[in-house]
């Protein structure tokens, strides 16, 4: 039998944020997207997974999927301060909480400014310093356009919102986000007392020294890095891993973690 799916919107600080609720569990695990992405184009391998042991809550971010927009741009603090927001509105205390990419990044953000509502965080290739990326990584935002954006994440974003408007809205904030993302205090990270997992892989576009730099700084954290690029070791569409082993090895170590 398949876990039946609650679907739903939201309002959350003057967005709609849609959000869906698979399985069953006593802390909810929630699922936080990579940037240019929704559930299905970062999740869909790896959501079934855990799943079948978890209540999971999935959820777009502003301007991302079936989520509505705001007057104001994206930002890593907004975004945490928004998930927070629709946890309260879901009467949750408090959540497991996994993040991928620019969705690792929140994840951090929403220990270190709501840690009451945090049990345990998992950080799959997020970062917090710019020189954390692999060189050059920033050379490209200033000039990038939305055929520069990987076509199966327009095709996930299209499937689901079918307004390229909207797609060009969420592209030209996400850029403008990675253009103007600014390095945060060591403090803040040191900051975390959630246990935290912190998993990249081996040619992310996060350089490795800087996933063990992040596990050094939170106290107690544990690390895993796999072998694979950007979104490799959790399936994310577009890398010709869907479904693929790995995901699988990294939702038991995911499980471990949640289980300790």
């Amino acid at each position: 039998m398949e876990n039946q799916i609650t679907t739903g919107n939201a309002p959350v600080n003057g967005i709609s944020m849609y959000y869906e609720i698979h399985g069953e569990g006593d802390i909810p695990l929630v699922l936080i997207h990579g940037g240019g992405s929704t559930i299905q184009s970062s999740f869909s391998t790896l959501l079934p997974l855990l799943s079948k042991d978890n209540k999971i809550i999935a959820l777009e971010l502003q301007a991302h999927g079936r989520t509505s927009d705001r007057d104001a741009p994206e930002s890593f603090a907004q975004d945490a301060d928004d998930v927070a927001a629709l946890l309260k509105h879901l009467k949750i205390d408090k959540a497991n909480i996994i993040g991928f990419s620019n969705g690792a990044s929140t994840t951090m953000q929403i220990a270190i400014r709501h840690p009451g509502m945090v049990n345990k965080i998992v950080v799959i290739s997020g970062a917090y310093r710019r020189d954390g990326f692999i060189p050059g990584f920033f050379d490209g935002f200033p000039h990038a356009t939305l055929a520069n954006m990987p076509e199966p994440l327009q095709a996930d974003f299209l499937a689901v919102t079918p307004d390229r408007n909207k797609l060009q809205v969420m592209f030209e904030k996400d850029v403008q986000r990675m253009e103007n993302f600014k390095d945060w205090p060591d403090d803040e990270l040191k900051s975390i007392k959630a246990p935290a997992l912190f998993m990249s892989s081996d040619k992310d576009v996060v350089i490795p020294a800087h996933t063990v730099q992040m596990a050094t700084l939170v106290p107690d954290a544990q690390l895993a890095i796999l072998p694979g690029t950007h979104g490799f070791l959790i399936g994310e569409a577009g890398t010709g891993t869907e479904g693929g082993k790995l995901a699988n090895v990294a939702a038991t170590l995911v499980e471990l973690f949640l289980k300790e």
